[in-house]
């Protein structure tokens, strides 16, 4: 486990990332916890008191990460960009979201789409499966439920399936 204090940051005009709160990994610290890694993966840990899981480290260049930090965490920390963090963090290698019976219930129902969506690395499934858990409506959830089985069968990664939905509104 690594543990340090930092700022947490947030993004001016950075595209897709504009108005995100994170904080920033160092290379060598980010090295200590996967040594020769640089793409994306999930730690556990405790940033202040706060315990956490599952959360994704992404790569930002030259060896740095990036740790978003949702507004329900700055709401349970009760900070935002400018304040200090006590960060404990370690790989979560075995990090795994479970499937709602309804999305397994309509991806058996097209045995292209469980090929397809077998065929992504765990971290994109996980994309997937989580946006569905988090609707906070059935009619939303449904929504997404479609939108993501049309995603399998066009063979869409989570990224661009999120860009068409946007095109098309």
């Amino acid at each position: 486990m690594v543990e340090f204090d930092t700022i947490i940051l947030q993004f001016d005009e950075q595209g897709e990332k504009t108005g995100w709160s994170y904080i920033e990994i160092p290379a060598d610290i980010a090295q200590q916890m996967k040594p020769g890694n640089k793409q994306s993966f999930r730690v556990k840990g405790m940033l202040d008191g706060l315990a956490v899981s599952g959360l994704a480290l992404m790569p930002m260049g030259e060896g740095n990460f990036i740790l978003a930090l949702k507004a329900e965490i700055r709401k349970a920390l009760r900070k935002n960009a400018g304040a200090m963090l006590r960060v404990k963090l370690e790989p979560h290698d075995d990090f795994k979201i479970e499937m709602p019976g309804d999305l397994k219930e309509c991806m058996d129902m097209d045995p292209e789409t469980w090929d397809f969506f077998n065929s992504l690395p765990g971290s994109h499934r996980n994309y997937f499966i989580k946006w569905v858990k988090d609707a906070k409506t059935s009619e939303t959830r449904a929504k997404r439920i479609v939108n993501m089985v049309n995603a399998m069968l066009r063979k869409w990664p989570y990224n661009v399936m999120l860009r068409e939905m946007r095109k098309n509104r």
